[in-house]
């Protein structure tokens, strides 16, 4: 998706080079998709309860790991084959991730209480509002840390698969912690991005309407993950 890409130097142009239109594209398209999560999670929660979807994920392990596959799939689609596909299959691609990602999440009410979920969730919303807020204002240019970022990210997954078979609770605590700051630094870091795609594209174009969805697929990883190391460190477990 480089070709969004535009000069870091476009941040600190006229904000009425900014597309309001497209920015309000992408905060509607990860607003909708967090939505269908939500719902999505809670509703088979209500309608199975909860030891039925902790007995489905125990005995079903190659279901849970042919929704990740599949996740990562479309993930890889809308990174890397976007302006490939037809804009309606970008949609569709999008809307599908939300759901799947609906049903992974809905492990969490088996694990934590809904309480806690709850209140970690508007945490969570504060923390991403405030940091995308400071992210589209800001004048500096965030663009130099993104490799920084880039490294941590891959830091972050090691670390979590080594945890797997160490099952350390001292560095369970440390990659909780490390993915909060992490996930906060790339919340401020892409919707820096987006602003700069906005200032360059049309939000009715084609291109435009695709670019929309790879933002608003940005911030959804964003805050969701954010939300998960947050639920690691404030969730009541049950």
């Amino acid at each position: 998706m480089d070709r969004y890409q535009v000069a870091p130097g476009a941040v600190s142009s006229s904000e009425s080079a900014v597309s309001k239109s497209f920015l309000f594209n992408v905060y509607n398209w990860m607003a909708m998709g967090l939505a269908i999560t939500g719902v999505i999670a809670y509703g088979l929660v209500a309608y199975f309860g909860e030891s039925e979807i902790f007995v489905f994920f125990q005995t079903n392990t190659f279901a849970l790991i042919f929704l990740i596959i599949l996740q990562l799939g479309l993930v890889l689609l809308l990174s890397f084959a976007l302006q490939k596909i037809p804009t309606i299959v970008a949609y569709g691609a999008f809307l599908l991730y939300s759901a799947l990602t609906g049903v992974t999440m809905s492990t969490i009410f088996v694990l934590y209480t809904g309480t806690s979920i709850a209140a970690t969730f508007f945490v969570c919303a504060g923390m991403f509002l405030s940091v995308s807020v400071f992210g589209y204002i800001t004048k500096m240019n965030l663009s130099k840390f993104g490799t920084f970022l880039f490294m941590g990210l891959i830091g972050l997954v090691i670390a979590s698969v080594v945890n797997i078979f160490l099952n350390s609770s001292t560095l369970e605590w440390i990659i909780s912690y490390v993915g909060v700051l992490l996930f906060v630094g790339l919340t401020a870091y892409d919707t820096q991005k987006i602003k700069r795609m906005a200032m360059s594209l049309d939000a009715n174009s084609e291109e435009g309407k695709k670019a929309s969805i790879f933002g608003a697929l940005m911030l959804y990883l964003d805050f969701i993950n954010l939300f998960l190391f947050l639920l690691r460190i404030m969730g009541d477990r049950k």
